[in-house]
């Protein structure tokens, strides 16, 4: 059998080595591809169109929520396998709007991280634990959940610079908070203005402000 081709994608070096060192050390994988951001990796998912990613979520610039839309878009073969810190029922339900097939929490041991890549290949979905309880609850009506997040159509990205724009804080401002470019924090605030129908950002601040943005 064809070994699982794999790309790492994370804005941390040492993660990164730490995935490919327990890759190689178990039968049947090929690291084919890194990416240490979004951008980067979907320029590497489309040169190396693996079977797999393993994506991060908080990364500098494109995140991984907006990565793994494109690179679906991009090469729809492959399988996104998110590998986060982010334990929050909005980024798990982000990330399968987005077209995730598995979800996985950094710390898994490593049966588990074997045993999500190899089922998300195969086209299964697969969720850490703890993860997998609540979106069965979630489907079942069990209300375990908690309740629905104000503007869902945001990414968690968009989220958190829509609240430090409530709480007056300047492009700069959130740039430097976030790791993130000037730029691409004025990228963010156009898509969260279309997004939420809104002139600018003032109304923005509005909205924000009514569903509980901004505050300390």
């Amino acid at each position: 059998m064809d070994p699982i081709r794999v790309v790492l994608v994370d804005d941390h070096p040492v993660v990164r080595r730490g995935l490919r060192s327990l890759l190689e050390s178990l039968h049947g994988y090929t690291v084919v591809g890194e990416a240490a951001d979004g951008v980067a990796a979907v320029r590497e998912v489309q040169l190396t169109r693996p079977d797999v990613v393993l994506m991060d979520i908080r990364m500098p610039g494109l995140d991984g929520l907006e990565a793994t839309r494109a690179v679906l878009s991009a090469v729809p073969s492959t399988a996104v396998l998110m590998l986060t810190m982010l334990d929050e029922d909005d980024a798990v339900f982000a990330a399968m709007r987005v077209g995730a097939r598995g979800y996985l929490l950094k710390g898994a041991e490593q049966q588990e991280i074997d045993r999500a890549i190899r089922s998300v290949a195969a086209g299964e979905a697969i969720f850490s634990p703890g993860v997998a309880q609540r979106v069965i609850s979630h489907f079942n009506g069990a209300g375990a959940l908690t309740a629905p997040q104000p503007f869902p159509e945001l990414t968690p990205r968009e989220r958190e610079v829509l609240d430090l724009v409530a709480a007056g804080l300047r492009n700069a401002a959130i740039a430097e908070r976030l790791f993130l470019s000037q730029k691409t924090v004025a990228n963010h605030l156009s898509s969260i203005f279309a997004k939420l129908s809104v002139d600018g950002r003032q109304q923005a601040i509005i909205r924000a402000r009514d569903e509980g943005f901004g505050r300390p």
